[in-house]
């Protein structure tokens, strides 16, 4: 967050261009956060998302990796199976009570 309390976001050209400054100008984390009024960590922690995933580090709102977009995948339809079966058991107990 920044000094007046709301979170900036930043583009991932931003991101690249930082990241960029510091391994291939050789510049100093510090130097470079300083420049671009960000903390050094946040620089040092897209570095290293960067360098574990060129193409996926920065995806952006609403832009996942495939293992991410399936996982959601899969948690969605297990939420909607098992809501299915929870229908299915309280059918099964209204239709086998006997009538009195």
């Amino acid at each position: 967050m920044s000094k007046n309390g709301t979170r900036r976001n930043f583009d991932r050209a931003f991101k690249v261009e930082a990241v960029r400054l510091i391994t291939e100008e050789k510049r100093k984390v510090a130097e470079v956060a300083r420049e671009l009024d960000i903390d050094a960590n946040l620089l040092h922690r897209w570095k290293r998302e960067l360098s574990e995933d060129d193409n996926g580090a920065f995806p952006g709102k609403g832009h996942q990796s495939p293992e991410q977009e399936e996982l959601r995948r899969l948690r969605r339809e297990l939420a909607d199976v098992k809501e299915e079966r929870d229908i299915l058991k309280k059918a099964i107990s209204v239709f086998s009570r006997r009538p009195k």
